[in-house]
């Protein structure tokens, strides 16, 4: 997943600096073609794809809480005794 990711970075980095160099082009150009082209598509599909490593995470955050006896995230044990004052 992230070699396509790093792939279209690289391919809209170079349609950036083709709009920058270009006689009839702009850096603003250049920079509306990186964000819009770019950095807002890869974004939007790297946070889809995602999805399911969140979901799995939460479940197991989830069913380890529910596992979990007294939510103190420690193995449960017997009590210990307050120490005893002598007179």
């Amino acid at each position: 997943m992230h070699i396509v990711a790093l792939a279209w970075i690289f391919v809209v980095v170079l349609m950036a600096a083709t709009e920058a160099t270009a006689p009839q082009g702009s850096l603003l150009g250049a920079v509306i073609t990186l964000l819009l082209y770019g950095a807002l598509p890869l974004l939007i599909v790297l946070y889809l794809m995602g999805a399911p490593m969140r979901r799995r995470a939460r479940l197991r955050a989830e069913a380890s809480a529910r596992d979990d006896g007294d939510g103190g995230g420690h193995a449960a044990g017997a009590p210990v005794a307050a120490e005893r004052e002598e007179p």
